[in-house]
């Protein structure tokens, strides 16, 4: 997880450039990265949501905790 100033940092670029902060905190092949760009081009401020939506809320090392599964997955 990321500190403050890095989640600040993060929120700042993707303020600027949407795909870009998403980039940094998912890498650049990624579906959030794709989804992004494509609502970047669509329209500036969708992307930008997007990509704070990726970058504060979207975590992808708890889908691989089995204790922080979310719960449709759990059996």
């Amino acid at each position: 997880m990321a500190n403050g100033c890095e989640m600040c940092c993060e929120i700042l670029i993707a303020i600027l450039l949407p795909p870009i902060g998403v980039c940094f905190r998912h890498g650049c092949c990624t579906v959030e990265f794709m989804i992004c760009l494509l609502l970047t081009i669509l329209g500036y401020i969708p992307g930008i949501i997007y990509a704070l939506y990726a970058i504060v809320f979207v975590d992808r090392d708890q889908y691989f905790d089995e204790a922080r599964r979310p719960l449709y997955a759990q059996n």
